[in-house]
């Protein structure tokens, strides 16, 4: 688990493709690795990677074909910059909201503009992901923990302050830019429960509008 505050920028600085899934060493800059050992896990860009070696300067970690299926790693390219964050511990302030580190779909910078010294950014997420982002609520943007500020069907704005432009990737966000996106863990979980026994049946991985219709959260 991680808390979205990002704790250092790091550099990919190898990627090796090995039959159908990757390999990639990540320069880790200044993220403290004294306590990382082998097997732990550090959020690369909003994905939980598991380290399977310490080289000094960095880690290494696989990528599997799954994880290349539905995040922005299979578009990493030497020399790209990620945003770092080590598993949060016990004694770890909370200071972002509570991050899994898996990604649940990818993202697009629409537009950025610039708004006294903060940033405006509006992102469109996958249409299957639009339920899961509300007004002032969390959202995970490349391992960043922020706040939606408007939503507009799958298209919700940021608000970026210059500190967090400076501590992570988001400097370099210009419209295109492909991002990972995970939504906050407390609404994936309520729809769940929603659904109470229909979770249970093959066809009840989430709430339609006729399910919301029949239950009473909505009306025709």
């Amino acid at each position: 688990m991680f808390t979205g505050i990002i704790e250092a920028l790091g550099e990919i600085a190898e990627l090796k493709p090995q039959g159908g899934d990757l390999c990639v060493r990540v320069r880790s800059g200044k993220l403290d690795l004294g306590d990382v050992q082998l097997g732990d896990s550090i959020a690369t860009n909003g994905v939980c990677l598991t380290v399977v070696d310490l080289p000094g300067d960095g880690y290494w970690a696989d990528v599997s074909a799954e994880t290349l299926d539905v995040t922005t790693v299979g578009r990493w390219k030497k020399g790209d910059r990620v945003n770092l964050e080590k598993a949060l511990t016990p004694q770890t302030r909370l200071g972002g909201h509570i991050v899994s580190g898996h990604v649940d779909g990818i993202g697009e910078v629409v537009w950025r503009k610039s708004e006294a010294r903060a940033e405006r950014f509006r992102l469109r997420a996958p249409e299957n992901l639009a339920r899961y982002i509300a007004h002032k609520g969390s959202i995970t943007v490349d391992g960043t923990s922020l706040t939606v500020n408007a939503v507009d069907g799958a298209e919700f704005e940021l608000t970026i302050v210059p500190h967090t432009l400076q501590e992570t990737i988001m400097a370099g966000y210009t419209a295109g830019t492909r991002v990972n996106l995970e939504v906050d863990l407390i609404a994936r979980y309520l729809e769940r429960l929603l659904l109470g026994d229909e979770a249970a049946k093959p066809s009840g991985g989430g709430m339609t509008l006729e399910f919301l219709a029949q239950n009473g959260f909505y009306k025709r």
